[in-house]
């Protein structure tokens, strides 16, 4: 069964992108689409017995590398954390190619654009079910060439360009601190497979590894080096810069990277080495606090953006902050669950801003929008749905998975612990507000648009709409439906995870006190009140609070100036550094290499050419001359005469 949610994908992938011309436009859309559907449904298969019926494996495919000693297989790891994953992945993925069927319905390269997410899917499934740490790195890296190739899609847009550039850039950076992370893993395990790797873990808690000339806790250096790699992906404080100008792409790139499935590989990463951090309560302290410095961070940010791609997208940032925190205080079940269920409500946020956008002539600025509610009213209540997830009301899917997440953070009892817990308070009001003030701003009040745009809007096509109920669906029950099998007393993770018992904050989540579990509730009402007192009760009151407090509205608006900060210490600089290497390769190797050579050639060629004049006279002088020299050679040479 498992190969029927791997393979499917990638064998639409080599037909679309191959045979995209014979099959059309419309063979594309459908063999991606099947690919996809078919691997949704196995993987649906797949989490009922293997999650449910506690069936885990590893299947192996075929021998991968070889050489000396060191032998690789090429396997799939079916077990509990792999097919959250491979359903979350296939049933996304699933529901962004059939939507993407309508939404690009106009452009000119739609069998690449499917081939390519497809390859993207294909990618991601392989990082999930990888059994060692080269079949993860492989999956990683085809994830980010797939990131890339679908983020500038639109390569005659500079802006499109620009932004694929910087996400791979800015990933490299991750990525070099996982590979340093593997390499750490192998040199202190002698092994790359998962299972030897977890099984010697407690043997290793007191190992010690050199690093750059100093002795480091080995765990605690290998799960700082792997979080730099998750921070990468999954846009976290530091090296999220990459996130917002990501919306560059098609909007179904955008639900499907970066709502779903490519951003949450960083999660996936730190729970499925959990055998490893639960011996590295440094490297833990770290990722909490990293993570509850985005959540919070992300929603600040999100307050003053009017993209209605780019707000979405820093409610991604933020909410992957909770997940990490989550699992920073060991409630990895907790990240998991909110994974599986962000996944639901933020991709039918992102497509049914997609339907907006759509309907508003291809507008992405909510300053130019509102009045739409009635005109639109399919996707409007889908966003509805959407918001009241996200903001965590009940009894939506977010109100399940994020309040354990909180509940869990008071449970550890720490300083981290509580730091995180109250900026995840913080952020859960900012988020409830900008959630509703991208509502308000987009479909209620006097209409913004031209007559044009306006007299122009209608409905999504039915392509475009069904996949949004489908995800609806899911943000709306996925919480309720599976709390007992992700964060329960008799949860189903079985080896997947690992927590220590003194660890254990899940299950000291379920007796935090009554205002710790009703403050989320409490909180994210006072948001959406406060956005319908700024947005509608008194429209004026968001212009007059920015001059009140105009240096923090700056601060807000420019992202707290990360870009500028990183154009001035590392862009700029490249650059001049760039020039003088690019100056000394051209004034000295050049010169003297082969632009030298070139020139003297050029220089010999052209004093020869002087004796190519077409006289027979010059041809018989330079022919007599020739003559002598070789005559007086040879008599010099031999030193005798004739």
């Amino acid at each position: 069964m498992e190969l029927l949610v791997v393979f499917p994908p990638l064998i639409a992938f080599l037909l679309a992108f191959l045979f995209g011309k014979s099959l059309g436009d419309k063979g594309a859309q459908l063999v991606t689409c099947s690919g996809v559907i078919i691997a949704a449904i196995s993987s649906i298969v797949l989490f009922f017995d293997v999650a449910m019926g506690g069936h885990g494996y590893t299947t192996l495919l075929a021998p991968w590398v070889t050489s000396g000693d060191f032998s690789v297989n090429w396997a799939l790891k079916v077990d509990q954390l792999s097919v959250v994953m491979m359903c979350v992945i296939t049933i996304v993925s699933s529901c962004v190619h059939v939507y993407s069927v309508g939404y690009m319905s106009h452009d000119d390269a739609k069998a690449r654009f499917m081939s390519y997410l497809s390859l993207f899917t294909f990618a991601m499934l392989m990082l999930v079910t990888a059994d060692n740490l080269l079949q993860l790195f492989f999956g990683w890296e085809g994830v980010g060439l797939a990131s890339y190739l679908l983020i500038g899609f639109w390569n005659q847009k500079h802006s499109a360009n620009a932004a694929a550039i910087k996400a791979f850039v800015v990933n490299r950076v991750g990525d070099f601190g996982l590979a340093l992370g593997l390499f750490a893993t192998f040199a202190l395990f002698g092994s790359i497979e998962f299972t030897t790797i977890f099984e010697e873990a407690p043997e290793m808690a007191d190992s010690v590894l050199s690093f750059f000339g100093h002795e480091f806790h080995a765990l605690t250096l290998i799960g700082l080096l792997l979080f730099i790699g998750a921070m990468g992906k999954s846009a976290q404080l530091g090296l999220h810069t990459w996130l917002p100008d990501a919306m560059e792409g098609p909007t179904p790139v955008s639900a499907l990277i970066h709502a779903a499935t490519m951003v949450t590989a960083g999660v996936f990463l730190v729970a499925r080495f959990s055998p490893l951090y639960e011996y590295a309560p440094t490297a833990l302290i770290v990722v909490t606090v990293v993570g509850a410095c985005t959540a919070f961070v992300a929603a600040t940010i999100g307050l003053t953006q009017f993209d209605i791609k780019r707000v979405i997208a820093y409610s991604t940032m933020s909410q992957l902050g909770y997940m990490f925190f989550a699992l920073g205080v060991s409630a990895y079940g907790a990240a998991m669950f909110h994974l599986m269920t962000h996944a639901f409500f933020k991709a039918l946020l992102f497509l049914g801003a997609g339907s907006v956008i759509h309907a508003m002539s291809d507008e992405q600025d909510m300053r130019k929008m509102g009045g739409i509610y009635n005109k639109i009213p399919i996707t409007y209540a889908l966003m509805w749905i959407g918001s009241l997830a996200l903001a965590g009301m009940p009894f939506f899917a977010g109100y399940y998975s994020k309040d354990i997440i909180l509940e869990a953070a008071f449970a550890d009892h720490s300083w981290w612990g509580e730091f995180a817990f109250w900026m995840g308070i913080a952020a859960a009001l900012m988020t409830a507000f900008y959630s509703w003030r991208l509502l308000f701003m987009t479909f209620h009040g006097k209409p913004r648009a031209s007559k044009k745009v306006m007299s122009h809007i209608h409905e999504s096509p039915p392509v475009m709409l069904g996949p949004l109920f489908v995800l609806a669906t899911g943000a709306v029950l996925a919480g309720f439906v599976f709390y007992e099998a992700f964060v329960g007393h008799h949860a189903m993770w079985h080896e997947a995870i690992k927590v220590l018992e003194a660890n254990d904050t899940i299950t000291a989540a379920h007796h935090v006190p009554f205002w710790v579990k009703k403050l989320p509730i409490g909180i994210g009402l006072i948001g959406i009140a406060l956005a319908y007192l700024f947005y509608i009760s008194k429209p004026k009151l968001p212009e007059a609070t920015v001059k009140r407090v105009k240096p923090l509205h700056t601060l807000l608006f420019n992202k707290w100036f990360f870009d500028e900060l990183y154009d001035a210490a590392f862009v700029k600089s490249s650059f001049k550094l760039g020039k003088l290497f690019w100056c000394t390769d051209k004034q000295v190797v050049d010169r003297f290499g082969p632009d030298g050579a070139a020139g003297t050639s050029n220089k010999i060629a052209a004093l020869l050419s002087r004796f190519q004049s077409g006289y027979v006279f010059q041809y018989a002088l330079v022919m007599m001359i020739a003559v002598i020299g070789l005559i007086s050679w040879f008599v010099f040479k031999t030193g005798q005469g004739f």
